[in-house]
């Protein structure tokens, strides 16, 4: 007897609205999480006695052995059950927060010195990437269980705006958090990702593993019609991660600051791309949705305009505004590039895109920060002249493709 269509179209484990705003949840933490370690510990390792190079090589080094431990983690959520490896990962992410956390503090009471200070730093950042990569697989397995293929694309792509907005509230976080000690915004990441892990705890069901699943088979990363979409989106986070690493350096450096108020000036300019972001995404792109080919240039143009002014204009005020001008393009490209990633191949295909393509961010900033810790070192600027190339390249490739295409 042959399946009907409304056989077809029932998720495989439905899950309520609630349900998912909680994975969601979950990947909003994770994503504050972990770049909070960018507007904290770049600035706090460097006073340490580390050199920016040695900085950005504990943070390239575990972003590395998170973008390898992904597959295993999600082999394991498949055998243990999703939300069990969910929990896992965010209390594990906290408490590996909390292990680097008392290394630094004794770094900077000077307990140890030179390289005994950088090798613990590695030895404690090794367990981030170890034990807490399991989260993004497992949300996205668990999404794909409760969706359907027409709605799983805007399921998955929740997951990754949740991600997205994680990232860049966790360093504006900071700022408000610094008012009570330079390392108060990391015991605000651990705790928020312990909180999310008890959310997730109790709002989703019972944990299941070891079980069959229809879920589409994952795409090819060279897949033709994939690939130059994850490629693009890789090189655009890239110059993103040379930007996040080298930004509380330059506001430092440029005005003189330390501390806790050096922390708080770093976490008012990602505030200021934070709530452009929101602004846009929400007040534009969500309500309007706009043609992401057309929107996908000038985001790319904002960001390039950004950040060339970021590097010539001194004073702060104007960097903040120019970092509202990344943010403002920001929302527009990333929407855009993952749109038509995921419009390049067949519509029972659309999740599998979605999934392929969240592997570009970790990925990317495997490089963008010790390149960015690189370029920093010959000329406090070099890191925003080079971005800025990378997206105006970006820029250009785009907009002949645009050339290209049908109208």
């Amino acid at each position: 007897m042959s399946a009907t269509p409304a056989d077809i179209e029932v998720p495989l484990r439905p899950l309520s609205a609630l349900q998912k705003l909680t994975i969601a949840f979950g990947s909003v933490a994770m994503g504050a999480g972990m770049t909070i370690n960018f507007v904290v510990v770049a600035p706090l390792a460097r006073r340490a006695g580390l050199t920016e190079i040695e900085v950005a090589g504990i943070l390239t080094l575990s972003a590395a052995i998170y973008a390898l431990m992904i597959p295993q983690w999600g082999r394991w959520a498949d055998r243990f059950g999703r939300k069990r490896v969910m929990v896992f990962s965010l209390f594990a992410m906290g408490s590996t927060n909390m292990l680097f956390l008392f290394a630094l503090q004794a770094a900077l009471a000077g307990l140890i010195t030179g390289l005994s200070t950088f090798f613990l730093l590695v030895f404690t950042r090794l367990f981030f990437g170890l034990l807490s990569p399991g989260l993004q697989p497992a949300s996205m397995a668990a999404m794909t269980d409760a969706t359907t293929p027409d709605t799983r694309a805007g399921g998955l792509g929740m997951l990754g705006a949740a991600m997205a907005l994680g990232s860049i509230l966790g360093p504006a976080g900071a700022s408000v958090l610094a008012e009570f000690g330079e390392l108060a915004p990391i015991w605000g990441s651990i705790i928020f990702c312990a909180f999310a892990g008890l959310v997730i705890g109790f709002t989703l069901p019972k944990s299941r593993g070891n079980r069959s699943s229809s879920r589409p088979q994952p795409l090819r990363m060279r897949d033709p019609r994939v690939f130059p979409h994850l490629a693009f989106l890789f090189c655009y986070f890239v110059a993103v991660g040379a930007i996040q690493q080298t930004l509380s350096w330059l506001i430092e450096d440029r005005y003189g600051l330390a501390g806790e108020e050096g922390i708080q000036a770093t976490g008012i300019a990602f505030s200021c791309l934070a709530v452009a972001m929101i602004v846009i995404q929400f007040g534009y792109v969500q309500p309007y949705r706009p043609d992401p080919k057309r929107i996908l240039p000038i985001g790319l143009g904002l960001i390039v305009i950004g950040y060339l002014a970021a590097a010539e204009i001194t004073p702060y005020p104007a960097v903040c505004a120019a970092f509202a001008l990344v943010g403002a393009g920001s929302a527009l490209a990333v929407p855009a590039a993952n749109a038509l990633g995921s419009l390049a191949v067949e519509r029972h295909e659309q999740g599998s895109a979605a999934a392929l393509l969240s592997a570009a961010p970790p990925s990317g900033f495997i490089f963008g920060p010790l390149i960015g810790a690189i370029l920093y070192s010959f000329e406090h600027r070099l890191p925003l002249f080079v971005s800025a190339a990378m997206m105006g390249t970006l820029l250009a490739y785009r907009l002949y493709r645009n050339s290209k295409a049908p109208a």
